[in-house]
């Protein structure tokens, strides 16, 4: 079966169709729940990073487990029907419609981090005789590099056709000026394996390696995907949640005495 990146274009792929199928399908679900666990793991989250650019968003499953670890998010993909049904599904990120083969413009140093799940490799086909794939990776890379605070770090999970897409995306990302690692898990399972681009910027070694990842069952099982549970939020993290909204000259509702406590069933619902 021939890879959709091969098919055709993501905006025409993922129209509103494709778009709802992908997103109410609850094996797709899982495998985004645990490649985006797996790839803020890759990332090291910690109290530093507070705003994420979600490279290739989609509809925003995988914004939704960065919600889960408190953090703000910004996506950005080139599917509007997929912007649309993230819309629909009223995720808390902001969506910005872009070609990032083109670059995009963001105010300098504004994110901690980013993320990419199941997308950059969409970048490494040409869709007509003016695209040029290692061009569009460099612009992406280049305005990624901008976009970044100073050591700013960022994590890639993608499906690279063969070796030569993997170098081409790897070159790229060095000319403009990170380092990292290439990061496999379960490299001797055909259906489990999955790759990983891990980057940093202004590190020492301009070199992108290549390191082991996981490669058991048991830490399979590890990263398998989450049973959600309701989070209870107290006041304290409600009151922290403004305070980022409005670092970010969001609105919000104003902090009153009834903050972060619980209503009662009063008898709208069953």
């Amino acid at each position: 079966m021939s890879r959709p990146e091969n098919q055709m274009p993501p905006y025409q792929y993922y129209n509103w169709d494709e778009s709802l199928k992908y997103t109410n399908c609850s094996r797709i679900i899982n495998v985004q729940s645990q490649l985006t666990e797996r790839a803020l793991e890759l990332l090291n989250i910690d109290n530093t990073i507070d705003l994420v650019l979600d490279i290739g968003c989609g509809s925003g499953l995988s914004g939704e487990i960065l919600q889960e670890h408190g953090l703000n998010w910004i996506g950005l993909d080139i599917s509007e029907s997929m912007l649309q049904v993230a819309q629909q599904r009223k995720v808390e990120g902001e969506l910005v419609l872009s070609d990032v083969g083109q670059g995009f413009r963001f105010r300098p140093g504004v994110f901690d981090a980013a993320i990419s799940i199941s997308a950059i490799q969409w970048l490494c086909v040409s869709y007509a005789k003016s695209e040029n794939p290692f061009k569009r990776l460099r612009a992406f890379f280049e305005s990624l590099k901008n976009s970044l605070k100073n050591e700013g770090r960022a994590v890639f999970q993608f499906y690279p056709e063969n070796n030569e897409q993997l170098n081409m995306i790897s070159n790229a990302a060095l000319k403009a000026g990170f380092s990292g690692n290439i990061v496999i898990d379960y490299p001797n399972s055909a259906k489990a394996k999955k790759i990983y681009l891990v980057l940093q910027l202004g590190g020492k070694d301009q070199t992108i390696g290549l390191m082991e990842g996981l490669k058991d069952e048991q830490s399979q099982q590890k990263h398998a995907p989450k049973v959600k549970k309701n989070i209870v939020k107290s006041k304290k993290w409600i009151i922290k949640r403004k305070q980022k909204q409005e670092r970010l000259g969001k609105k919000f509702k104003a902090t009153t005495k009834y903050t972060g406590r619980r209503r009662n069933n009063l008898g709208l619902f069953k």
